[in-house]
């Protein structure tokens, strides 16, 4: 039994050695190919010659000799039900990213902060300020704001007031909410509106306000507060 035990384990060793091998030579061949991208990972997938390849946030698929390249989605077919590997994957990553860039963004914690939902707004958006009161509503929730001013150059010197208030939180509140910004406010510290725009741009974020959950997935954009507590119950 211990002999059995142990050529598994080995056998195992082998493969996986084997599979690191194989993602060294694939990303090594697609960086060749496309010089120009950031390659992230390289994994092989359970599908037999196929390998994951993500840059830039983004995921597409090829084989071990790089002579075809697909991007869409890969599904797993072999449970009863069956499941989409390349939006979970995007998912995880976007997830990761999020947490990551935490720092960038308003902190806003309500009840026992527990749950987590990420929003991309613009200080001049109509559906913004709307999204604002549906969060009102929500208790037991951390919600990070990445400040995304792209209506106009007004958004732009209201999200600098916002990011260099003293109280950034209770400025966001108080502008959304009514109207109002506090007199001679600073606007020079340095802010990360510039990362803010990479991020919205890796996930592709055309519009404001943008919604994700922890677990990365968007859920759109405006949402009544029912609504995200619907998505954020699914997520449990």
């Amino acid at each position: 039994m211990f002999n059995r035990i142990v050529l598994v384990v080995c056998a195992a060793l082998v493969f996986m050695a084997q599979a690191s091998a194989d993602e060294a030579l694939v990303r090594k061949g697609f960086q060749a190919r496309f010089p120009d991208m950031k390659i992230e990972s390289v994994t092989r997938t359970p599908f037999p010659g196929l390998y994951e390849v993500v840059f830039d946030g983004q995921v597409v698929y090829t084989d071990e000799k790089l002579a075809y390249l697909m991007s869409g989605n890969l599904f797993d077919l072999r449970t009863s039900q069956e499941r989409n590997l390349t939006r979970e994957r995007r998912d995880q990553i976007a997830s990761g990213a999020l947490v990551g860039a935490q720092g960038n963004a308003i902190k806003r914690v309500r009840g026992n902060g527990k749950r987590v939902v990420y929003t991309f707004e613009d200080p001049n958006c109509g559906y913004c300020k709307e999204l604002q009161k549906e969060l009102n509503k929500m208790t037991n929730v951390t919600v990070y704001t990445f400040l995304l001013p792209i209506l106009s150059p007004d958004s732009v010197e209201k999200s600098k007031i916002v990011w260099c208030a003293k109280d950034r939180t209770r400025t966001w509140d108080d502008m959304m909410t009514k109207g109002s910004l506090p007199a001679n406010a600073a606007k020079n510290c340095t802010t990360p509106l510039e990362e803010n725009a990479a991020l919205a741009k890796r996930f592709g974020v055309r519009g404001t306000p943008a919604v994700y959950l922890a677990n990365g997935q968007q859920v759109g954009g405006y949402l009544p507060a029912e609504k995200l507590e619907q998505a954020l119950s699914v997520t449990k």
